[in-house]
């Protein structure tokens, strides 16, 4: 007999004896009652007539058996390694019911409540206190937290019995100020931290090399070493390629869909990108290649997230490096309403829902711990996108995020990096980058030959500035100091999975950011990385409205969707079967040819650092040069084997290749 049937026998024999089922219990939401919400602080009740927007996160029929199929379905040997299900399979399996997500807006609307979206994730409602007050059972007051006048509930809020089971929890009846930003940086945003007299020798135009240690600076003052080359150009998609063995390789991504997600979206994307692909060399999107899924009716939170101005040259990056380094993949862009979590789930969830890509770049990361507007991340929100996460693991589609480019977040690090957050609190990992259900992807600088351009090395993206002093004489300050790094670090939030027991050295997931010892080992990332150095930069071109220009940028903004990108090709080499969550797949293949394992020798031998000029020309009769140092991140480093800074290292031709052949 079957266990099943075993099982099933036993339970018949036994019913007439069983203990009925209690009663469902209303459910506290903890935290929804913010620490600073206190009494000292308090204003009084916020305007009867204030609308306030609440986001009602569902619970998974059965997160147990999600999280379990999840891990299951990527995992190489075992029996249900890539047996995905359709996104209705996934969604009736696992999701919330039908029936269950009426009686969720039943009792929103029954309280004065008006839903403003629904989806088997989220209900999105909006209305005035006394709505709030009899749906969640509080009320709201203001409350001054460092000279802001915030508002959240006076107690915990209270969803009631009858959908307890139903609601994994609830954000927005406390103000919060939204951590998540576009990880890129243009090259043009250097000048602002240069300008000095011209020093004969210098040149008086922009001026970099071709290669690595290509043209050589003469007259300029003494730096790191005896001899200073110009800065490498800005790398065109084509060169990418070459250098990561996509060219070699023969791969396009033919038969793949990528999916974008960054908040709001160009007017004119799809005419950039082809402009783009066209001055580069390359093939411009196909009919229907290209597609995107925007509502800018609903975009809100703009002057928050920096609106669709300041996330156009984001969507841009990630847009022509998917196209560059997989021309023949379909390219969706999924645009959020806003930077809020909520907004960026909805479109997360989109994705997994309706099947519409199999693998998604992320160029966006926030911070776990903050002192702005808020907690930081809160654990409903992390089990909201969790839920997604798995989701889209089950159906066979995977998520790559942005590692960051403020090294480990502290505030050290954020006094004078060029992105950081300088509302961080400590040294920490950045979220979603962090979680261990996505593909973290740090950054490096990358250096090619002068031949055919082939690939010569790489350090960790981290670099030292210097600028050139008043007389032209000097370098201000020697060393310079911290301005751009790849994100990574160990977690004081999630333990390790499983797929980096062995791989991950125990002296980093035992050691927290701070310096602590962890009892347990932790979650370590990035997990891989690619070129997103400012100093490596690529070509990016935008018009959004404006005349069509290109610029060179810099960031894990662009690791991210390199490594999507170069993912794309891999499917296409095995045969389009998708990887879904490709972590346990990366981390087979850790010490193996098919990564370079990224090595900052210079850092780990104690030598002066990799050097070069930064050049950006004349403006406003000054010459705008700067002395950069390679591979100082802030608190990582790149060291033999998995580290902090490059994770298990960079993809080359054999890791292409090796899918090939199965």
């Amino acid at each position: 007999m079957s266990s099943l049937a075993l099982a099933t026998g036993s339970l018949a024999l036994a019913a007439p004896s069983q203990a009925v089922a209690p009663a469902p219990q209303a459910k506290v939401i903890t935290s929804s009652h913010p620490s600073w919400a206190t009494a000292a602080a308090d204003k009084g009740a916020v305007s009867a007539s204030a609308q306030t927007s609440v986001t009602v996160y569902l619970q998974s029929q059965n997160a147990a058996a999600l999280a379990q199929y999840a891990m299951a379905v990527s995992t190489p040997g075992n029996a249900l390694y890539g047996k995905f299900l359709t996104a209705a399979q996934a969604k009736a399996r696992f999701l919330a019911t039908p029936a269950q997500i009426k009686a969720v807006q039943t009792w929103l609307t029954g309280a004065g409540l008006h839903i403003t979206s629904s989806s088997e994730h989220q209900i999105q409602v909006s209305g005035d206190a006394a709505a709030i007050k009899r749906a969640f059972g509080t009320t709201l007051h203001q409350y001054s937290v460092k000279g802001h006048l915030l508002h959240a509930p006076t107690t915990n809020a209270v969803v009631p019995a009858a959908v307890s089971s139903v609601v994994l929890g609830v954000s927005g009846l406390a103000s919060s100020a939204p951590t998540v930003k576009p990880t890129y940086v243009p090259v043009s945003e250097v000048a602002k931290s240069t300008g000095a007299s011209a020093k004969k020798g210098i040149a008086p135009t922009p001026t970099c090399s071709t290669s690595w240690d290509q043209k050589k600076v003469t007259g300029a003052p003494a730096g790191y070493t005896k001899n200073t080359y110009y800065d490498e150009c800005s790398f065109q998609p084509s060169q990418l390629r070459q250098a990561y063995g996509i060219t070699k390789s023969g791969l396009t991504g033919k038969g793949v869909k990528i999916a974008i997600v960054d908040a709001y979206g160009s007017s004119t994307m799809l005419a950039d990108a082809d402009q783009y692909s066209t001055n580069h060399g390359d093939q411009p999107f196909a009919a229907g290649q290209y597609t995107e899924v925007v509502t800018p009716d609903q975009w809100n939170s703009q002057a928050a997230c920096g609106g669709p101005a300041g996330w156009a040259p984001e969507e841009a990056l990630d847009v022509e490096m998917s196209h560059g380094l997989a021309p023949a993949a379909d390219v969706v862009y999924v645009g959020a309403n806003s930077c809020n979590d909520n907004d960026l789930q909805a479109a997360l969830a989109d994705i997994v829902d309706n099947h519409l890509a199999d693998i998604v770049s992320n160029s966006w990361s926030g911070l776990m711990y903050s002192n702005a507007a808020g907690d930081g991340e809160s654990a409903i929100s992390i089990a909201a996108y969790e839920q997604i996460f798995e989701q889209g693991a089950v159906e066979g589609i995977g998520f790559d995020f942005s590692a960051g480019d403020c090294g480990n977040n502290s505030p050290g690090a954020a006094a004078t990096g060029v992105n950081c957050d300088p509302s961080t609190t400590k040294a920490q990992a950045g979220f979603p980058s962090s979680d261990p259900l996505v593909t973290d992807v740090g950054g490096t600088a990358l250096a090619i030959s002068d031949k055919k351009g082939d690939y010569k090395f790489e350090t960790d993206m981290g670099t030292l500035l210097s600028t050139l002093n008043a007389a032209g004489t000097g370098w201000n300050p020697l060393p310079g100091s911290f301005y751009f790094g790849g994100g990574g670090g160990t977690s004081d939030y999630f333990a390790q999975p499983f797929y980096q027991k062995g791989i991950v050295p125990d002296a980093l997931s035992h050691t927290l950011m701070t310096g602590a010892t962890s009892s347990t080992a932790q979650r370590v990332t990035p997990d891989v990385a690619m070129n997103g150095d400012l100093f490596t930069s690529v070509w990016v071109g935008i018009s959004d409205g404006n005349p069509y220009s290109e610029g060179g940028y810099g960031g894990t903004s662009v690791s991210s969707p390199e490594w999507t990108a170069l993912q794309a090709d891999a499917i296409q080499a095995r045969g389009g079967r998708p990887f879904g969550f490709a972590n346990p797949e990366i981390y087979d293949r850790a010490g193996t040819k098919d990564f370079n394992d990224v090595v900052n020798e210079t850092a780990v031998k104690g030598q002066p650092p990799l050097s070069a000029i930064f050049d950006n020309g004349l403006q406003d009769g000054s010459l705008n040069a700067a002395l950069v140092a390679f591979g100082r991140d802030y608190g990582l480093v790149a060291t033999r084997g998995f580290d902090d800074a490059t994770g298990v290292g960079s993809p080359n031709v054999n890791y292409l290749n090796s899918y090939k052949k199965h």
